[in-house]
Parts: C-alpha cells; structure tokens; sequence
C-alpha cells in the first residue's frame, strides 16, 4: 500500500493593484476565471477557504492604534488563502495558475511554520 505524506499548508496573500490599462471587461473576466480555479481546486482539496481584506483597518502597536491607510506598506494586501501541497515549489506553481496574475496582482506564498514563537529561535521577527 502507498502512503503518501500528508499535504503542508502554505499561505497565500494577494498583493497589488489592478494594471492602470486594463479594462473593467478584462479584470471581470480575470476575476471570473480566478473563482473558477479557485472553485476547482476546492473540490480538488487543495486550497483552503480565503477571503478578501475590506479597505479599512487599523494598525496597533505598543505606542497606539491608527486608521489605515497604512503609509509603511508598499503594497495593497487584497485577500488570502490556503493552499495545499507537497512542497513550496508545487504551492507556487498552483498559485502561479491565478488568472488575475495577468492584471497586474502579485501573489506571495509562505509556508506555515507549525512550531511556536520563541525568543531562542531564528525567525521572521528575529533582528538581522
């Protein structure tokens, strides 16, 4: 019998903004075809529920709380979701497949790190 390893979960986060020429017609179909795949690959079990971000939030830090717009981010975060696969490379290549890559919309895939934060650790908070 052949066990395969159980998939590992990546985070996905849609970056970007709309191409400045690309007509409202070609970003709905984009758009249109993005929930396709994604419809698809929820049947397949290879993605996980995602949502779009609302325009508005806050930013909240040891000194205060502040209403976006958030000036410190270069880029516009869109949405997330989930995807399931056997390595990063095969994450990216799934998320390489998004229509509305076309238009102008970056996504970012990062895997999902299963162990807990520790100041004796290297990780993404860690001074460099």
């Amino acid at each position: 019998m052949n066990q395969q390893s159980p998939l590992s979960e990546y985070l996905v986060l849609s970056r970007g903004q709309w191409d400045k020429d690309a007509s409202r017609e070609d970003i709905q179909d984009a758009i249109d075809r993005f929930y396709a795949w994604y419809d698809r690959l929820l049947g397949e079990g290879r993605i996980g529920v995602g949502k779009r971000l609302a325009r508005e939030g806050k930013v909240v830090s040891r000194r205060t709380t502040m209403d976006g717009p958030f000036a410190e981010a270069k880029e516009v975060v869109g949405g997330y979701w989930f995807i399931l696969a056997n390595s990063l490379d095969e994450a990216a290549r799934i998320a390489a497949e998004n229509p509305c890559l076309a238009y102008g919309l970056v996504c970012e895939v990062r895997p999902i790190d299963p162990a807990r934060g520790s100041a004796y650790a290297l990780t993404n908070e860690t001074p460099t």
